[in-house]
């Protein structure tokens, strides 16, 4: 029997506060009906003084172990993946690690932006086929309000806070994670960055991105990852029955749901509630549609991603 990764609980945390675009309005140069053309975002959540993305990432985590019905004793690996760390170091996932009281396993972060949860789902899925664990707690999780220059409306615009993790366990069954496909090509570094950081400035610095570049590569990019898990598995477009992408904007979702010949009714979209999350976008995404039924076992399900660096990457999941 093939062993395999598979999700067995889903958990996710947003802030409280709400930030609506009409709110946003007030203080920067732009309007609703703007905003929403452009990017099919209505509102985002706004992180508190106090809340950390270690804080944050812990909730989701809570409601992960709960889903699964697990206790964090049975969890050997704490995976987390984001671009907003609480420090320098220690990572954020000791702190995450420290707060659930687990003091056994190990736990290390992953950067790699908006694709980072596909890339720490890749570790946990390596990890449990090589023997190295048996349960891995993944998480992804941002406070990207706080790197945001909010005189600038091209960004500000874009993005919010919030959390989502998974449970993935080892199983010997059909179902699972099939395939993970990671890529990443740095000669497009400049396009989308946050400037400044520790070996450079001391200080830490401010989204910055280039839109209509990163748009353009991402509806290839992200076309390509999916044909390359399918043909991994001998699927074809037409066998996936769930999209579960990064919701960076609704124009992308749309845009890569088109050229695969999907209705945008197979694709989960939480964009304009949430806005861009980063890393933990998809998480969120998919907590969402396990918790509300749409996705059932047995289905097809495919996961992707595209963020700075430009790093790139797609899961294929047998629900």
């Amino acid at each position: 029997m093939t062993t395999r990764s598979k999700i067995i609980g889903t958990g996710s945390y947003l802030p409280e506060r709400i930030m609506t675009n009409a709110e946003l309005a007030e203080t920067v140069d732009t309007s609703d009906q703007w905003i929403i053309e452009r990017t099919g975002i209505r509102q985002r959540h706004i992180a508190a003084d106090g809340e950390t993305t270690a804080s944050i990432a812990y909730q989701a985590a809570l409601r992960a172990l709960e889903a699964a019905k697990l206790d964090v004793s049975d969890i050997d690996l704490i995976v987390l993946a984001t671009a907003t760390p609480d420090n320098t170091f220690p990572s954020t996932a000791t702190k995450v690690q420290a707060l659930l009281g687990m003091h056994h396993g190990a736990a290390f972060d992953v950067q790699a932006v908006c694709s980072g949860f596909i890339f720490a789902l890749s570790i946990a899925d390596n990890f449990i086929k090589a023997g190295q664990a048996e349960r891995v707690l993944v998480i992804g999780a941002e406070t990207f309000s706080r790197i945001l220059d909010w005189e600038d409306r091209a960004t500000c615009v874009l993005f919010g806070d919030g959390s989502g993790a998974v449970v993935v366990e080892k199983s010997a069954g059909e179902g699972g994670v099939l395939s993970t496909h990671l890529h990443s090509d740095g000669r497009y570094g400049d396009l989308l960055y946050v400037d400044g950081g520790p070996s450079t400035t001391q200080t830490v610095g401010h989204l910055r991105m280039s839109g209509r570049e990163v748009f353009r590569h991402a509806v290839v990019n992200l076309a390509n990852v999916v044909d390359e898990a399918l043909a991994a598995n001998n699927y074809q477009r037409s066998d996936i029955d769930w999209l579960v992408p990064h919701q960076a904007n609704l124009r992308i979702l749309t845009g890569t749901a088109r050229k695969l010949g999907l209705s945008t009714d197979q694709v989960v979209i939480t964009v304009d509630k949430h806005a861009n999350t980063s890393a933990a976008s998809i998480p969120l995404a998919l907590d969402v549609a396990v918790r509300d039924g749409r996705i059932q076992q047995g289905q097809l399900v495919l996961m992707e991603a595209m963020g700075g660096g430009f790093t790139w990457g797609a899961a294929l999941l047998r629900w």
